[in-house]
Order: structure tokens, then C-alpha cells, then sequence
């Protein structure tokens, strides 16, 4: 169990914003606890316990992982988001997208497959895991 010490310091640590802006190219997989806003190019996988938002100008690379996501820019790779999934109607998806709920305005384009209301296990940040979304993979019998 989690002392009351551990719990202000997840609080303190899923408070945190960060902004990668327009203009600036990241290579490498991002994993944070707090919110993320992405206006610049991202070249890896993205992870985060709270919210994800991909702004207008963006351009991901990579597979996503998040609690709650909006999206407006354009992703290559697969989603992955526990809770709400918002795609804008700039929004711009080529990959596979599970979520437990989904929005789409009007505008917005998606090819790929899609699963709603699926279980999603915990989101783990710092663990060595592989690049596919756990809800994705395809379980062989």
C-alpha cells in the first residue's frame, strides 16, 4: 500500500504540465506522469498517466498511451487512451485506436482498426515494455 507521503508525490507528480512547441523535433519515447501538450514533430512512443494533447500543427511518429487524449494533429501509430478519446476535425489517424470512449467531430480522419469499452490494464511509466499498445496485440491460443 501507498503511504500518504507516496500518494502527495503521484499527486504532485500527475500535476506537472509539459509543452513540447511548434517547431521543435523530439526523437526518442516520452513518458511522463503529468498532463503533455505536443505542438512540434514527435519521432517515438508517447506515455502518460494523465492527459495528452496533440495540437493542430503536430506530427507523432510512434505509439500512444494515455488516460484521457485530444486530438487535432496527425499520428502514425497506434492509440491506446484508458478513459476518453477525443479526435478534433483536424485530427488525422493512421493506426489502430482502443479506447473505453471515443469522440469524433465532424472532419476528423481515421484508418485503422478500433475497439471501444475493452479493459485496459494500469499505465506503467519507467518499466521496459515493447512499443505495442497492450490492448492491440493479438493473443495467440
Amino acid at each position: 500500500m501507498f503511504n500518504k507521503q507516496d500518494q502527495k508525490q503521484n499527486e504532485e507528480l500527475s500535476n506537472a504540465r509539459n509543452i513540447i512547441g511548434k517547431g521543435t523535433t523530439l526523437r526518442g519515447d516520452l513518458e511522463t506522469f503529468g498532463n503533455i501538450r505536443i505542438e512540434g514533430k514527435i519521432i517515438g512512443n508517447i506515455k502518460t498517466k494523465s492527459k495528452l494533447i496533440i495540437g493542430h500543427s503536430s506530427h507523432v511518429e510512434g505509439n500512444i498511451i494515455a488516460q484521457n487524449a485530444d486530438i487535432e494533429g496527425h499520428i502514425i501509430g497506434n492509440i491506446e487512451v484508458s478513459e476518453i478519446l477525443t479526435l478534433k476535425s483536424t485530427a488525422q489517424i493512421n493506426g489502430d485506436i482502443a479506447t473505453n470512449k471515443l469522440i469524433v467531430e465532424s472532419g476528423a480522419t481515421f484508418n485503422g482498426g478500433s475497439k471501444m469499452g475493452a479493459s485496459i490494464k494500469e499505465i506503467m511509466i519507467g518499466e521496459n515494455t515493447d512499443d505495442t499498445p497492450s490492448i492491440l496485440k493479438t493473443h495467440k491460443s
